[in-house]
């Protein structure tokens, strides 16, 4: 007689610190209805885990070697396109939600959140669905009411962060003045900043800053 149980669902962890790997599998494997098929420590192994193992979630960080979390995602997602991917991180940046969404991750949920949320987001991602906890779903509305910043406003915004004068980011960048005050302009109003001083703060804050400026 064949058994009527439900099957597990399968789980692919990616994490570069190994405590929060271990956490994790423990936490998850005692869970009802779930088992961890595999582990990875950076985002290049998590890539080839799932294509190895095929599982039916991957729980992914954001922050990782080789590949972060968003460069995983869209790498799974170009071999499989119905791959349910979750990220779980610390980062409630606006830039790190943005990321991972537009790369494609069908949810978003912080280590610090509860226990039963993290639980319910792996189950909610795995069997198909999305899980985007209110705080997060507010971000992403915020960052899709606002125009993307262009490559020559990010770096304008980079020498606000560092706190260099018109004439000092005419120097780095190269650029004439009035255009340099244009960006601002435009800086000011997508940021919703009401001076430099604020504009730089959203920009920390939000996390719009590449990685290593």
């Amino acid at each position: 007689m064949k058994s009527s149980a439900t099957p597990k669902l399968r789980i692919l962890l990616a994490d570069d610190h190994f405590v929060v790997r271990l956490g994790l599998a423990d936490l998850l494997s005692t869970e009802p209805g779930f088992e961890v098929v595999g582990e990875a420590a950076d985002g290049e192994e998590a890539h080839q885990f799932f294509l190895e193992l095929r599982p039916d979630v991957v729980v992914m960080d954001f922050e990782m070697p080789k590949l972060d979390g968003p460069q995983a995602v869209a790498a799974i997602l170009r071999e499989d396109p119905a791959a349910c991917i979750l990220m779980l991180t610390v980062s409630q940046a606006e830039e790190s939600v943005w990321r991972s969404i537009e790369a494609g991750a069908s949810g978003y949920v912080l280590k610090s959140s509860p226990r039963e949320e993290i639980i319910a987001a792996v189950r909610i991602v795995g069997t198909g669905g999305e899980f985007l906890p209110p705080p997060i779903a507010a971000i992403l509305r915020a960052r899709r009411s606002r125009r993307s910043l262009s490559p020559r406003e990010t770096d304008v915004l980079q020498c606000l962060v560092r706190g260099l004068a018109n004439k000092e980011i005419v120097d780095f960048l190269g650029i004439a003045e009035p255009t340099v005050k244009m960006h601002l302009v435009s800086l000011f109003e997508k940021l919703g900043a009401r001076d430099r001083t604020q504009a730089a703060m959203l920009a920390v804050q939000r996390g719009l800053l590449p990685a290593g400026k």
